[in-house]
């Protein structure tokens, strides 16, 4: 067989969940001693390739080849022995192992002494934590003690011994799953030093990252892969952040974002210089009543941890909120409603609905107080806002009193929402509320914002759904390493000009 000079060959894949294409014909070809580069939007389908790659799923049509060698029915045992080795961005590392058990795992040094007729091996941790700070020296120029705990470790010291745990096995191929997430800047020239060197080495890497700055600064090659399929593969010449972000993003909106003008009233949020110990800093902000404003950034950003301050789910370590022009002090979600603030969770069905409680029960949840006086509850005032509710968001449920836990992922998205609407807040935090629901669900969850803003509600969505921000948001705000990098109008950019943002594009963080 001719060597292709490809270390990896995935070809026409196809991998369906139930009704849906995860992966359709998409083909994803690496070359030997090569950086190259995986990128696509969340739900592009590119954890699914991996999964496959790594035998955790088997696909329902296609070929994989190995060094140009078919095969079949991979598991993640065969996989290892094949020399692949998978960088993950969840660190997965024993806790209360030691730096030198950690990296020896399955290869530890033991002593044997002579018992009674058998003989049973000992850890010769000495011998251990030596070897660990020899390997540690050599691949890192670092020395970090041997005898400290997994989990006494900096997140960027866990990756590096997950890191040299791979290269102790003599790996031919290291797959790195958007490794600098949780990186700052000093970390992460660390860690792609080590690629470059790895490379040189001929060892092949697989990079999968959003941040596309960095996928332009290492990668020689790089696949994009849109709704399952490969849309693009880029040599080195070829590969910026623009190119790629606009080969990520699909262009044909459609009307799916039904928009309604809104004047604008005063400000119903103020946030200034607002810090967390470590996922933001200096952030300050407006949302005014009618208005819809977006925040947006990948993992790592500060953007889930600023909601979750809003709500009282985070302490800030200083700065300054205004809700109605008054300085208030969100200690807790209690705090948070009393002052008119709804948060509609990302995790519906962990934290947003009661699954066994009824579509009823769960509606007026958040509004109890609405419909009692002296202690009891008026049920037909109660029934009628939830006859109301389930007829203006188009909740589909046998009744009103059918559990929760029976409806499909979209409707209890709405019922989630059903609950605060009834709250009737003044400041309606959405945490990527139209996430894993069809596109039906989510045009009528548009409405329903835009309803929420002429009604003179403000609106705070955290979405990385781009063109959904771009097509309902009045304004966008994009943070990148815990600051906001650009705060505009929705209607003065474009999907391609939020990712360059969220991604660290060097023009977008120096200009405008």
């Amino acid at each position: 067989m001719p060597d292709t000079g490809l270390s990896l060959s995935l070809r026409h894949i196809v991998k369906q969940f139930g009704g849906v294409r995860a992966l359709d014909d998409a083909t994803f070809e690496v070359r030997r001693g090569s950086v190259h580069g995986l990128v696509g939007q969340n739900g592009a389908g590119k954890s699914t390739l991996i999964k496959i790659l790594a035998g955790l799923h088997k696909p329902d049509g296609g070929e994989i080849l190995i060094d140009g060698k078919t095969e079949q029915n991979l598991t993640p045992h065969h996989v290892e022995r094949l020399g692949i080795h998978f960088i993950h961005q969840d660190r997965l590392l024993v806790p209360s192992f030691t730096v030198g058990e950690a990296l020896l795992l399955g290869q530890e040094i033991t002593l044997a002494p002579r018992t009674v007729g058998r003989v049973i091996p000992l850890l010769n941790r000495r011998a251990m934590q030596r070897h660990a700070a020899e390997i540690l020296k050599n691949y890192f120029d670092l020395t970090l003690p041997p005898g400290a705990l997994i989990s006494s470790l900096t997140t960027a010291q866990k990756q590096i011994v997950q890191i040299t745990r791979a290269l102790l096995r003599k790996p031919s191929v290291i797959v790195f799953d958007e490794p600098t997430a949780a990186l700052v800047r000093r970390e992460a020239d660390i860690l792609f030093a080590l690629i470059r060197r790895l490379r040189d080495e001929g060892i092949t890497i697989v990079y999968i990252s959003h941040y596309l700055n960095e996928i332009e600064a290492l990668c020689d090659r790089v696949t994009v892969l849109r709704n399952g399929k490969d849309v693009a593969s880029l040599d080195k010449a070829e590969i910026s952040a623009g190119a790629i972000a606009s080969l990520m993003v699909e262009r044909d909106i459609g009307d799916m974002f039904p928009k309604q003008v809104v004047p604008l009233g005063e400000p119903v949020l103020t946030v200034t210089d607002l810090r967390h110990r470590s996922a933001y800093s200096d952030i300050g902000f407006t949302v005014r009543r009618g208005e819809i404003v977006g925040i947006t950034g990948l993992l790592g950003s500060g953007a889930k941890e600023v909601i979750r301050t809003l709500f009282g789910l985070e302490r800030p370590q200083s700065g300054e909120i205004r809700h109605d022009g008054k300085v208030v002090a969100v200690r807790n979600t209690v705090e948070a409603v009393g002052r008119g603030t709804a948060l509609v969770p990302e995790d519906r069905r962990g934290h947003g609905v009661a699954l066994g409680l009824s579509v009823a029960e769960n509606t007026t949840l958040a509004s109890l107080s609405r419909f009692s006086k002296v202690g009891f509850l008026g049920r037909l005032a109660e029934r009628g806002e939830v006859d109301r509710l389930i007829k203006a968001l188009a909740i589909r449920t046998p009744s009103r009193e059918a559990a929760v836990r029976t409806l499909s992922g979209g409707n209890q998205q709405k019922v989630v929402l059903a609950k605060w609407l009834s709250r009737q807040a003044d400041l309606y935090i959405l945490d990527e509320p139209t996430v894993g629901i069809d596109i039906g669900s989510k045009v009528e969850i548009y409405r329903l914002i835009g309803d929420l803003a002429a009604r003179g509600a403000g609106i705070l969505i955290l979405s990385t759904d781009l063109p959904e921000l771009v097509g309902i948001a009045d304004r966008i705000i994009v943070m990148y390493r815990g600051e906001i990098i650009r705060d505009g109008a929705a209607s003065a950019t474009s999907v391609d000009g939020v990712l360059a943002a969220a991604t660290g594009s060097w023009e977008v963080r120096h200009v405008g």
